[in-house]
């Protein structure tokens, strides 16, 4: 009964199941618990915490850098709280050098995601689809990437290592760099906007036996690939980051434009949820239940220690004084 008013446990050993399990795992992004909520109820196995979704969802402002990682954690653990399948989270470049990533990794693996993915671009970073990236080292992220596997406490923890070298420097010199970052310890490995389906063949090619990452970037740089195709490729995880982002934006627009309009809602209330079926969907029968389980029959007690709490201002001597002092009388 309290289960959905609670954090639950274990994420990241059922990650770590799913991944053994040879199925591709479908994770659409959420910017929000609310989001979250909504793929966990489609029946997705896992959720994918987007960075360009919290940006744009929090500040209103484009993926660029501006979200820092106390706010990401954040909302990576109020995602995580609200739902029970894994949170795979976005954690930029690891905000800052490998004594950065250190407490980067403790305070996701605190907020109770799963795992993450941590990328070689220069901050401030950019969206992966975005023009005008730059990549650090390649030998500098490796230093990331061991730090990141050290720092976990939980060995279940999945650390993604993320490149967006192929933008910069060609697809190659990003499937060396995956290479390096795998042997220095990353379990997935996500190489950033592929270009071509060919692109990301040649990526699954270069790694036959690693967890691949794909991300279904919608209106990206990368091709809509089909998920027969990807799982043929041998892609494990593929995420859908913005399509609740894009979603949510047109649903609000066009309800905003009936009320503009017409002047209230009601030509598009019939293909809302309900208000009673929105509140049970965020956990109000579970609320409810909780109420009655801990509910007490007795009246609250007020504490005295020396006579009544009103003496002092029944005698007027500081309750008086007060309202002269405050202008109240």
């Amino acid at each position: 009964m309290t289960a959905r008013l609670t954090r639950s446990t274990g994420a990241a050993a059922r990650l770590r199941e799913l991944l053994s399990s040879g199925e591709t795992i479908l994770a659409p992004g959420a910017f929000d618990p609310l989001a979250a909520r909504c793929v966990e109820e489609a029946g997705f196995d896992a959720v994918y915490m987007t960075g360009f979704g919290t940006a744009a969802a929090m500040l209103g402002r484009p993926d660029v850098g501006l979200v820092t990682m106390t706010e990401m954690v954040d909302n990576a653990a109020r995602i995580a709280a609200c739902v029970d399948i894994p949170v795979i989270a976005d954690a930029d470049t690891g905000y800052g050098n490998p004594l950065n990533v250190i407490r980067t990794v403790g305070a996701y693996e605190t907020a109770g995601v799963a795992g993450i993915h941590i990328e070689d671009q220069v901050a401030p970073k950019k969206c992966g689809h975005m023009e005008g990236k730059l990549v650090i080292a390649a030998d500098e992220m490796v230093r990331k990437i061991m730090a990141a596997v050290d720092a976990r406490i939980d060995p279940d923890f999945v650390i993604i290592a993320r490149t967006d070298a192929v933008a910069v420097e060609g697809l190659d010199s990003a499937i060396d760099r995956a290479g390096q970052y795998h042997a220095a310890g990353a379990d997935v490995l996500f190489i950033e906007a592929v270009r071509t389906e060919e692109e990301a063949a040649a990526v699954a090619r270069a790694f036959p036996c690693v967890p691949l990452l794909f991300n279904w970037a919608e209106g990206g740089k990368t091709p809509p690939i089909g998920l027969d195709r990807l799982r043929e490729l041998g892609y494990r995880i593929v995420i859908f980051p913005i399509s609740t982002l894009l979603a949510a934006t047109g649903a609000m627009r066009s309800i905003l434009a009936e009320i503009a309009t017409s002047g209230t809602p009601a030509a598009a209330l019939p293909g809302l949820p309900t208000f009673d079926e929105f509140v049970d969907f965020i956990g109000l029968p579970e609320v409810r239940a909780a109420e009655q389980r801990y509910a007490t029959t007795s009246r609250p007690q007020v504490v005295r220690s020396q006579g009544s709490l009103r003496e002092p201002f029944a005698s007027g001597r500081i309750g008086d004084g007060y309202h002269r002092d405050c202008g109240l009388t």
